[in-house]
């Protein structure tokens, strides 16, 4: 229930496609990525940014690495 309901608020706060990647199968830990199309780079930047402040702020979960590949 807490990932489907970071999910959803990731999905409708930020207008970003996320996704539960790995993990399905442990109901202790998972994966999400988030996917952001823009024109530029720095809004990119700065939309993952409040997504991950967000997630981390949340509280119920804990965010043990974070990492970004930008195309």
């Amino acid at each position: 229930m807490v990932v489907r309901s970071l999910k959803d608020r990731i999905r409708h706060r930020f207008n970003v496609s996320v996704s539960e990647t790995a993990h399905q199968d442990v109901w202790t830990r998972a994966e999400l990525s988030v996917a952001v199309v823009a024109g530029e780079r720095g809004f990119a930047d700065e939309v993952l940014d409040k997504v991950n402040q967000m997630v981390i702020s949340d509280g119920r979960a804990l965010v043990s690495s974070i990492r970004r590949e930008l195309y």
